[in-house]
């Protein structure tokens, strides 16, 4: 632990309005040079820092319990890209200019930040990074207190607007910054997820992609062996390197998947493991080195809840692109289905106003209530080679019933051409409305017809629209289902991306 006065970015002195393009939806993220630089950074640090003060200064008067107990401090962290650390030394500069003390975690991944936000009490977090992006593209993912998430209609677009306008107010006194890296607290709080004692002897590939997740990973697989886990780890693309030598790690692309398959099948592994470059999403391939859609992965971790909790019904939320399963699985173990707009923001608090124990996405995001709703990259192969240790299964055994039993298509995306996302969606439901199916309108648009269903909707933050179909065991009606609507949506201009 150490503290320092000033950060390397000297800021400018004064500050004329400027337009910010790189605030989205849930966070905020833009290519290096267009519309994100140091001295956005900055002004975005500092306009987090001094809403987020008001905020607390307020709730301190009007004597609010809940935020009295806070630090008046911002957590921060960063990726490996090359261009985070200067980006977070503008942030923290920014934070501390707004008269608000820094917690500096130093390289770190996301879920890191979500953590140390509540551990240490305080007003919010920042970490730095571009995830899965291009090389050329940066961000800043927020959270306020209590590592609660901050959307566009919940304060992102206060943030952005103070920071296009430059009207920050002036604190006489600078924040302090400290460097708190040691990550012991952190580790200790995943590994109380799973029963050490239970571990069978398994043999893990972990491909961390050159990003974050390394380190990460050497701390947990070291726990592991202290608890006398009978655990074997190969390590692949393990080192963080910014320049991402073997490509951008983002698993969701088939054929960044091949490294990791076929590592598990060289190494004869019981389970294959991939994260993207901050690790807040978590991958899994079973021992035949085939890659397990999302979806299932959010069955198999709703089914490892429910049967720690027997003693009660638990809530598990999920989004509505695939359902079936989900629903089957919590439906046998005496859960309690909660259905949810997909997004962090939405699942984190649909769980929060549910108590619900598990979240997931199939887009390999897995929230838990015992992670402050946050999402986590590491709790989840935690929980499956527990779960493999448990059961004697193999995880395709685990998920070949779900497999078999609901059958779907995969995520596939269009970019438009000639029509929009609305119109699209319009004249799709208009199509299949004689068959009179049941409609949901909470996420797109979700039709279904009893033995199929599918969902179109529009993606936050790129020009397609995504389309997921699936069907109750029968995978000749999803081939012929998937074929005629990916042909339609082709006579609209819509183009397979």
């Amino acid at each position: 632990m150490s503290t320092s006065a000033a950060t390397s970015y000297q800021p400018a002195t004064e500050f004329t309005p400027i337009t910010i393009g790189s605030f989205k939806a849930y966070d905020i993220r833009g290519e290096l040079g267009v519309s994100l630089d140091e001295d956005i950074a900055y002004r975005i640090g500092r306009a987090f820092a001094q809403i987020l003060y008001q905020r607390y200064q307020a709730a301190v008067k009007a004597q609010n319990n809940d935020m009295t107990a806070l630090k008046p401090a911002i957590t921060i962290g960063s990726d490996i890209r090359h261009s985070s650390e200067q980006l977070k030394q503008a942030a923290i500069q920014g934070i501390m200019d707004a008269g608000v003390d820094v917690i500096d975690l130093g390289m770190s991944g996301t879920e890191e930040v979500y953590f140390a936000t509540s551990h240490y009490d305080t007003l919010g977090g920042i970490e730095v990074t571009a995830s899965h992006n291009p090389i050329n593209y940066n961000g800043l993912k927020l959270v306020k207190e209590h590592s609660k998430p901050i959307s566009a209609d919940d304060g992102l677009a206060e943030i952005q607007a103070l920071a296009e306008s430059g009207q920050f107010t002036t604190d006489n006194q600078s924040g302090k910054l400290q460097l708190l890296t040691d990550k012991s607290a952190y580790i200790d709080h995943v590994m109380t997820f799973i029963d050490t004692d239970k571990l069978k002897p398994l043999k893990l590939v972990i491909n961390s992609g050159n990003g974050s997740a390394g380190p990460v990973v050497d701390l947990l697989i070291d726990q592991l062996s202290q608890a006398g886990a009978p655990i074997e780890v190969i390590k692949l693309h393990h080192t963080p390197d910014g320049s991402f030598p073997n490509g951008i790690p983002n698993p969701m692309i088939e054929a960044n998947r091949v490294a990791t398959q076929q590592a598990v099948l060289d190494n004869n592994a019981d389970l294959g493991i991939a994260f993207d470059g901050d690790f807040d999403r978590c991958f899994l391939f079973d021992e035949r080195g085939e890659f397990i859609d999302g979806s299932y992965v959010v069955g198999m971790l709703a089914q490892a809840f429910l049967n720690k909790h027997q003693e009660q019904s638990e809530s598990i939320v999920y989004d509505p692109r695939v359902i079936y399963n989900t629903e089957a699985v919590i439906g046998k173990h005496n859960g309690k289905a909660v259905i949810s707009k997909s997004g962090h923001s939405f699942i984190k608090q649909v769980m929060r106003s549910s108590g619900a124990v598990y979240g997931g996405e199939m887009s390999a995001h897995h929230y838990f209530r015992d992670f402050f709703y946050c999402d986590s990259g590491m709790i989840p192969w935690l929980l499956t080679i527990e779960l493999l240790s448990v059961t004697g299964k193999t995880l395709s055994e685990l998920v070949t019933g779900y497999i078999e039993n609901y059958p779907s298509s995969g995520e596939l995306n269009f970019r438009l051409t000639t029509l929009d996302a609305p119109t699209i969606i319009d004249a799709i439901e208009e199509k299949f409305s004689v068959d009179n199916p049941t409609k949901s309108t909470l996420d797109g648009l979700s039709l279904n017809f009893g033995d199929w269903r599918f969902n179109l909707r529009a993606s936050n933050t790129e020009p397609l629209i995504r389309l997921n179909i699936e069907s109750r065991g029968d995978k000749e009606l999803l081939t012929t289902k998937t074929q005629a609507i990916q042909q339609w949506l082709a006579d609209k201009g819509a183009v397979l991306a």
